[in-house]
């Protein structure tokens, strides 16, 4: 009876101790409140930028071609065009404002036409209002702003796997992803101005001759340039956190905590 105590006790201290080696291990590989804290908070700045991202990419309101308005008409031409589409309308000159010289802006009610660039099937280029777009520059933006997206969505599953798997050492890769999709998405958009200027400078030389035109930068161009910045601010953010905290102890030691 003695032997069989003995033994039991000896059998419940090795299951004590590999319990709590076991426990001191998922300790070790997990999160803490804390950290787990500031990476989902990057996420959330990450997630607002994807939103723009995906947003500015998909949409046709990158910049605006305004006709001007002629003497005698009653309705002008505008068009707006993105990565991947153009749409032509017809507006009616009586809904433009007054002191507007030109045709638009393109969100008024008119009749539309939308189409897709042919240059991502057949390869040819597309006209708007008698110019001629430069195909080789439009699919330069439109690659690099996918890419930007692709680099978007590896860096969001790094973090994932962070905050799922405890795999720490895929933080550091998220930041950089993120970081490479903001730049990404900045060249894009510099690409698209070149094709732009590309495009207000083919005019065909065939009658009836090009009209006047006037382009302004719209609203999908402007969700580019913030989500680049907040995507740029993430991959800072997740950088930062990957970092050692001595060297903050050591700059901000009421935050840090007392040093030696």
């Amino acid at each position: 009876m003695m032997w069989s105590n003995f033994f039991m006790q000896e059998e419940d201290r090795r299951r004590t101790a590999v319990g709590r080696r076991r426990a001191q291990e998922q300790q070790n590989l997990g999160l803490t409140p804390e950290r787990e804290g500031k990476i989902k908070l990057g996420l959330l700045v990450a997630i607002v930028g994807a939103t723009l991202a995906v947003l500015a990419v998909g949409t046709e309101f990158w910049v605006e071609l305004n006709t001007y308005k002629t003497n005698g008409s009653a309705v002008c031409e505008a068009a707006h065009l993105g990565l991947w589409k153009v749409c032509i309308k017809r507006l009616w000159q009586a809904d433009v404002p007054a002191g507007r010289e030109t045709c638009g802006p393109a969100e008024l009610p008119g009749e539309a036409n939308c189409t897709y660039f042919k240059f991502f099937t057949t390869g040819e280029n597309a006209r708007i209002f008698q110019r001629t777009t430069k195909k080789e520059v439009n699919l330069a933006a439109a690659v690099i702003a996918v890419l930007g997206l692709t680099a978007m969505a590896l860096g969001y599953l790094c973090v994932i796997m962070v905050l799922s798997k405890g795999a720490e050492s895929l933080l550091r890769l998220g930041a950089v992803c993120f970081g490479l999709s903001g730049l990404l998405l900045f060249v894009s958009l510099e690409v698209f101005r070149h094709s732009v200027g590309a495009l207000l400078q083919g005019v065909n030389p065939e009658t009836p001759p090009a009209p006047r035109l006037a382009y302004e930068y719209s609203w999908s161009l402007g969700c580019g340039v913030g989500a680049g910045l907040i995507l740029l601010l993430g991959g800072v953010c997740f950088l930062l956190l990957t970092l050692p905290s001595w060297p903050w102890r050591s700059l901000c030691p009421k935050w840090g905590g007392p040093t030696a």
